[in-house]
């Protein structure tokens, strides 16, 4: 099985936080470039962090970018206060420039975006951040890379306390009750960031039979990611067990 070599962007955020965070853990990830306006605050040794201001434009950095086999594109806006023009240019073409740079340098990359539940495929619906959504998980399918995976996540449920000064800290702090009832109520509408990221990592690893991944593929994808943490810690402690 191939290492990964990953990109992530958006990793001052939420999802991204908890991607970043679970890759510099994982056995199969060999190193990890982050894209960040600011600094993510961390430092490891798998870690390379780019400072770049002008996401939409990334020919200073070809050299930098080249060499990955895996994308994470956690990077996104909330729909609130924007109309349509400025919410497609925020999503739409920042999102699609990136790519489009990645698949010309990393033709044999795995690219995972975070889209959303209820996004509309169809590109018609009248909800107007569903329908960007739509059009950038389509032409992200239609970009030469080796695999494209749309992740729709619903709720999530964050990781505690690697961010105590958040708002989504403070946020779920005040409503975890509620998120407990849901999971009761409707188990396949909230996922934890730290199975959200454990999905899009081992999807990676051992591919799926679908490109647009709802919440129940992201728990099957889960399942397999701890499988494959087992079975590589049996056999770290085998070989550790016979040089002994």
């Amino acid at each position: 099985m191939r290492k990964l070599k990953v990109i992530i962007t958006g990793a001052t955020g939420m999802i991204g936080e908890g991607v970043l965070y679970e890759c510099l853990h994982h056995p199969e990830v060999e190193k990890v470039l982050v894209i960040t306006r600011n600094s993510c605050g961390y430092v490891h040794p798998k870690l390379t962090e780019i400072i770049h201001n002008d996401f939409f434009n990334f020919s200073s950095l070809n050299d930098r970018l080249a060499g990955y086999n895996a994308c994470y594109f956690c990077l996104g806006v909330t729909s609130l206060g924007k109309n349509e023009t400025e919410y497609t240019k925020l999503t739409y073409t920042l999102t699609l420039n990136f790519a489009t740079a990645l698949a010309s340098l990393n033709p044999d990359m795995i690219f995972c975006y975070i889209s959303g539940a209820g996004t509309d495929s169809s590109e018609k619906g009248r909800t107007m951040w569903a329908r960007v959504k739509g059009k950038t998980e389509n032409d992200l399918m239609k970009l030469p890379f080796r695999k494209v995976y749309n992740f729709r996540p619903g709720g999530i449920e964050p990781f505690l306390p690697l961010k105590p000064t958040q708002t989504y800290y403070k946020t779920y702090k005040y409503l975890k009750w509620l998120i407990a009832i849901i999971k009761v109520i409707a188990p396949n509408a909230v996922i934890t960031l730290k199975d959200l990221a454990a999905a899009m990592i081992n999807v990676s690893l051992t591919g799926y039979p679908k490109n647009i991944l709802e919440m129940k593929d992201m728990k099957v994808l889960m399942v397999e990611r701890n499988k494959l943490i087992d079975l590589e810690i049996k056999f770290q402690n085998k070989i550790h067990a016979e040089s002994i």
